[in-house]
């Protein structure tokens, strides 16, 4: 069905959204989360100019998603709420003060509470991609999600390399200058382009939070997405974490510029997005897990001979990332068509659920994957990434021996409204027509299904 929220003027029907429209979401997510990965290659550059050590210096990426985690918990809720529009506008701006504050700081710790800020605004990625799920009709929801989506990747992909290019030509604030200028004109031309996105519920913040939790109990099919996300997403961060190592090792030997070309290597995934939204549209979500976590665990029977250094290796090593990206790419489009489809009244909040389980999977590989590899080399640490790949594959066989209800979920607040009309003699009539036209709709849903 329709979101509720467009049939506020009557119309009932959300017409498709253009393409421009589509490829600009998608350019948004990408330019707002590469904000927070602008800064890894550039560490040993900035510690050298700040007369910091690279342990010290180390620390920048991990306020940044500090930042960002914050964020995921408690502002992306806030989608759901506030009209995302001027939400998602006044988030951009916002970060482009911040990476302005990044470029200009004169010591390490106002470097610090500067990309700190921009982990916080940079998680509009996170309120775009609900948005344009709300905006788009719903024959072509999966797939505008999934263009969305691979901007995202894209974002983060490229974002080392643009790092890189940019500080050749001059020194490392000239990249989160770079940035800030992206983010002003993204924020006018969204606010100038964007239709007014009323919000999906009318919840005092307390409440809304507290709603997260309540959804994440109730709903198992959350429950598992949430799972899956954190699988995927950590089997996506040992890989780009213990790739840096083997590349500059002695198997390899490449510099800081070279490592940074791979990421073009990886947003070759970006293509899975399309595919999966696309498929997803079409009612075989459940079909793109499966293959998303089998092509997950496969790749890293691939990846483990990148260790012998060599043009086997290499090769290994490609074919690795593009199939890994791939798969992560699919799974993670397939959790938000079949949550979006179930949660429809409570978007914002079923992203912040998922993006902060992926993110606690990150985190725990990345800290894994760091301690490894010194002890294990890469084939520890690829053992590593099979194994959070199969604990993918348990989690699913779970589900698809015992499926979770998947149909679209009733909103609480409606039918608080609706017993509010009712208890109205002024909204006696209104409760009626609503509950007929409602009751109408049903009927032609049924029947298309």
């Amino acid at each position: 069905m329709n979101d509720p929220e467009f049939k506020r003027d009557g119309s009932g029907v959300r017409a498709p959204l253009s393409r421009a429209m589509v490829l600009l979401l998608a350019v948004t997510c990408g330019a707002a989360v590469a904000n927070i990965y602008y800064a890894q290659p550039l560490l040993p550059v900035i510690s050298k100019a700040l007369g910091v050590s690279e342990g010290a210096g180390g620390l920048i990426v991990t306020c940044s998603q500090i930042g960002y985690a914050l964020s995921l918990a408690l502002l992306v809720p806030r989608g759901d709420v506030l009209e995302r529009r001027r939400l998602v506008s006044g988030l951009l701006a916002l970060s482009a003060v911040a990476l302005l504050g990044a470029a200009a700081s004169p010591s390490l710790g106002a470097l610090y509470g500067s990309v700190a800020l921009v982990g916080v605004t940079s998680a509009v990625a996170q309120i775009v991609v609900p948005m344009a799920a709300s905006l788009a009709a719903d024959h072509e929801r999966g797939a505008v999600v999934g263009t969305v989506m691979s901007g995202l990747l894209i974002g983060i992909m490229l974002a080392r390399t643009v790092a890189g290019v940019l500080a050749e030509f001059g020194d490392w604030r000239l990249v989160f200058v770079f940035a800030a200028g992206v983010m002003v004109v993204l924020a006018i031309t969204l606010r100038l382009v964007l239709p007014l996105v009323p919000p999906t519920a009318k919840t005092p913040y307390p409440r809304l939070l507290h709603s997260v939790v309540t959804l994440v109990r109730t709903e198992s099919l959350l429950r598992r997405r949430m799972a899956l996300a954190a699988v995927g997403m950590g089997a996506f961060t040992v890989l780009w974490t213990a790739s840096s190592f083997l590349l500059a090792g002695p198997a390899y030997g490449y510099g800081p510029g070279v490592i940074g070309l791979f990421g073009l290597v990886g947003a070759v995934g970006a293509v899975a997005a399309s595919v999966a939204g696309r498929l997803a549209d079409r009612g075989r979500a459940r079909q793109v897990t499966t293959g998303g976590l089998i092509v997950l665990t496969g790749s890293w029977g691939v990846l483990v001979f990148a260790g012998r250094g060599g043009p086997l290796g290499l090769s290994a090593l490609m074919v690795g990332i593009v199939a890994l990206n791939l798969a992560q790419q699919a799974l993670l489009i397939s959790h938000q068509s079949v949550l979006y489809r179930r949660i429809p009244h409570a978007r914002s909040r079923v992203t912040t659920a998922l993006m902060v389980s992926a993110f606690a999977g990150s985190t725990v590989a990345s800290a894994l994957t760091a301690a490894l590899y010194p002890l294990v080399g890469w084939a520890g640490v690829s053992a590593l990434g099979a194994v959070i790949a199969l604990i993918g594959l348990a989690i699913w066989s779970l589900e698809l021996l015992r499926p979770s209800p998947s149909e679209p979920l009733a909103d609480p607040s409606a039918d608080e409204n609706a017993h509010a009309a009712r208890t109205s003699p002024a909204g006696a009539d209104h409760t009626h027509a609503y509950t007929h036209a409602h009751a109408h709709e049903g009927d032609k849903e049924s029947a298309r299904a």
